[in-house]
This record gives C-alpha cells, structure tokens and sequence, in this order.
C-alpha cells in the first residue's frame, strides 16, 4: 500500500482470550489522509483489534505504532491526547444530557473552558447532521441521532486518525445513503479514518483501501474492488452473490 506518509503502523499483533486466538499476527499500515476499511464476518476479531489499537487491550505480541511513536497498551485517553479517537459499534451517550453537552465532553479533552467547550459542541454538531438538535436530550435521539452523536463526540477530540466500529450498523438503506456523506466529508477535513463496516455499499462508495479480516487473521488487502474479486473473501465472507452484485453495482457507477 504505496501512498503518503504512514500514520498508524501495527506490526504483528496478536491477543488470545484463554484459548481462543482472537487477533493473530495482524500487520497493517494506514496512510495520512485515506479512508481505510477493516472488514470481515462476525466473530472475525475486527473490534477485538480496534481495542488493542486503541488501548482497551493489551496485545500479547506485537507493536502500535502511531506517528512513529510506539503506543502499545497505552491508556485510551492518552491515546486520544495524541490523536487516535474510537467510536463504538454500541452506542451509549450521557442519556440525561442534551446533545451538546454530550458533545462537549468531547471537546474537554482539549480544553478546560466550559464555555469555549460548548461553542466547539456547535461546529462539531454542524458537521455532523445535528445543529438543529443541540438542545435535545441524547435520550430522546432516534438510532440515526446516536449514531451521528457518536460520531460527533469522537470528533469534538480533534482526531487525527478516527476508528469508527460500523457507524453504519442499525440504520435503514435511506439513513445509510444520509450517513455517507457525512463519513466522507469527515476524511475530506483531513482526518484519517480507519473503519470497521459490514455495509459493503458504503465500503465500495467510501474506502481508498480494505484490509480483510477472517477468523483473527488477515486474508486480503487492496482497493474494493480488488477484494470482492479475491477468492478467500468471497468464500469467507461475502458468498458469490454478494460479491456479483457488487461487481455489477460498480460497473453500472
């Protein structure tokens, strides 16, 4: 994967869970600026390797390294510090605050002041879909709020790099289609995004890059389209017809 400058670097990383081999020997690279996904069947160990890229497990083996520094089983807050923010595929806001205070928690990272706190919780909302709802409570939200409040409390952290586990995951086709744009408008502000999806429209219309993930071990790389032809992802993960209709969806683009 020949590109820019490597801005996260995980160099043989593995992590068993008593007998089980959760993650094995994963080695993978995301450039400065590119939209990469993490794809593959459940139970393939994709979160698994979120939480040890993140620092909310310690690999057994193997090396983090984030702008050249090696961050390995660094606490997750000192982690963000650096740039390196997760969203999570289950989505638990403070249910008893409004939007914008939810995101503005978010924003402390950076900053003590409530109030300059509050006023980035606006500009992040207005990025993400939800400047018209500051003044609701998270509680209240539908799916598609939540999602896109998770969404807007990582970036409220002013990531570099943004490891979203399926943003995309509980929404219906027209929610998806709505989200798309706001993922891709993310990386187009300059923010690395590495994610995890199993919506593989969004995967095809969003990725620059796909690494695939199956039973904790990297099967395949290369552009979406590379990958839907490869024969170990099809049969691990996709099944032809997936795979068909996706090749026929991209011709038609």
């Amino acid at each position: 994967m020949a590109d820019s400058q490597v801005l996260l670097e995980v160099q043989g990383v593995s992590r068993s869970f008593g007998g089980l081999k959760a993650v094995q020997d994963v080695s993978l690279t995301v450039p400065q600026g590119s939209l990469t996904a993490l794809i593959g069947p459940n139970g393939a160990g994709k979160t698994t390797l979120f939480a040890l890229l993140s620092g909310f497990l310690t690999p057994d083996t193997g090396h983090v390294i984030l702008q050249g520094q090696d961050i390995t089983g660094q606490s997750p807050h000192l982690n963000a510090k650096l740039g390196m923010t997760r969203t999570f595929q289950i989505v638990q806001p403070f249910a008893a605050q409004t939007v914008r205070e939810n995101i503005a928690v978010g924003a402390h990272l950076h900053t003590a002041s409530r109030a300059q706190a509050l006023d980035i919780a606006a500009q992040v909302a207005q990025r993400v879909g939800l400047a018209d709802q500051l003044d609701k409570l998270a509680s209240d939200l539908t799916v598609a709020g939540r999602k896109r409040l998770e969404l807007a409390r990582a970036l409220a952290t002013e990531p570099k790099l943004l490891l979203l586990d399926e943003v995309l995951a509980g929404l219906n086709p027209q929610e998806i289609a709505e989200m798309i744009p706001v993922v891709r408008s993310i990386a187009a502000s300059g923010v690395t995004v590495l994610m995890i999806e199993h919506v593989m429209q969004a995967v095809m219309s969003l990725a620059d890059y796909v690494w695939v993930l199956a039973q904790g071990q990297l099967i395949a790389q290369g552009t979406p389209s590379e990958v839907t032809r490869h024969p170990q992802v099809i049969e691990a993960y996709l099944g032809h017809g997936t795979a068909a209709r996706l090749r026929r969806a991209e011709m038609s683009a």
